[in-house]
């Protein structure tokens, strides 16, 4: 897990590093020395904005509001006690008014986390597997995924709403900075980041079976009620929420469900026969 975390914070830097020498290649071209220093500078600026807003930045995205612990709180108390096992801060809680069943995360790290879950989501799983849900969740701020995925999920919401700046020519630019932005998430996020979080989840819940039934839950009421939103926001998702066709096609950073749920039950190969014996 060291490892996974060196990664991701690394990933981190270069995204900052990355940003400021762009802006600073740019400065360089418009105006020499003096813009470069300027342009890189407000390079250094926008990425200090983007550590510190990028919760808020999302979760404005999905239009979450806060869920108060009097709401919901059995939601509350499972999500203490699967933190206190990950030996991370509870993260806050929000809500989509949303009948369309998914959950996000969003934040910089264990120490600013926030968990967004639909009211779909709440009322289709039973708790096994919304602990499930809410391990997974938690497994991706222990390993700093969230880090990496809502400076990602931002910048590449930054490039595609850019194309509307265009005007008559804004399909055009769409045609060029969609898949721009496409591959510098898939450049930045690897389906890896789900498996590790699924396992992780898996020793948080004490079994993989509460997730497993979760994903394949979340998958068969996706294909019976229609999603909408920005498909650049699919990296922040527990499962992938759009139909992989046209621009949301090019954004999908999640393995097959199928493959994830295969790996979750590997986790405990006898399961089938307990179940029989019961």
């Amino acid at each position: 897990m060291k490892l996974l975390i060196a990664r991701n914070l690394a990933k981190a830097w270069l995204l900052l590093l990355g940003t400021c020498a762009v802006l600073g290649a740019l400065g360089w071209v418009l105006g020499g020395y003096r813009l470069l220093s300027v342009f890189a500078f407000c390079g250094l600026l926008l990425g200090l904005a983007v550590y510190w807003a990028a919760d808020r930045a999302v979760l404005a995205i999905v239009r979450a509001r806060e869920l108060p612990s009097g709401e919901a709180p059995a939601v509350h108390s499972a999500l203490e006690r699967i933190s206190v096992r990950a030996g991370i801060a509870k993260p806050r809680l929000y809500v989509i008014e949303s009948g369309h069943p998914h959950a996000l995360s969003a934040g910089r790290g264990p120490h600013s986390a926030t968990i967004a879950l639909s009211s779909g989501i709440l009322t289709l799983l039973d708790p096994a597997e919304l602990d499930g849900v809410l391990a997974h969740e938690v497994a991706h701020f222990r390993h700093r995924d969230v880090l990496v995925q809502s400076a990602v999920v931002l910048i590449a919401s930054w490039l595609v709403e850019a194309t509307r700046l265009g005007g008559f020519l804004q399909r055009g630019l769409l045609f060029v900075l969609g898949p721009v932005a496409a591959a510098f998430v898939h450049l930045m996020l690897s389906p890896r980041r789900e498996f590790a979080a699924d396992r992780t989840a898996a020793d948080l819940c004490g079994s993989p079976h509460g997730l497993a039934g979760a994903l394949v839950r979340l998958e068969q009421a996706g294909e019976l009620i229609r999603f909408t939103g920005s498909p650049v926001a699919e990296p922040v998702y527990i499962v992938n929420p759009f139909a992989e066709e046209g621009l949301a096609g090019l954004f999908v950073t999640h393995p097959p469900v199928g493959e994830r749920v295969e790996r979750l039950r590997a986790l405990d190969p006898e399961w089938r026969q307990r179940l029989r014996a019961a």
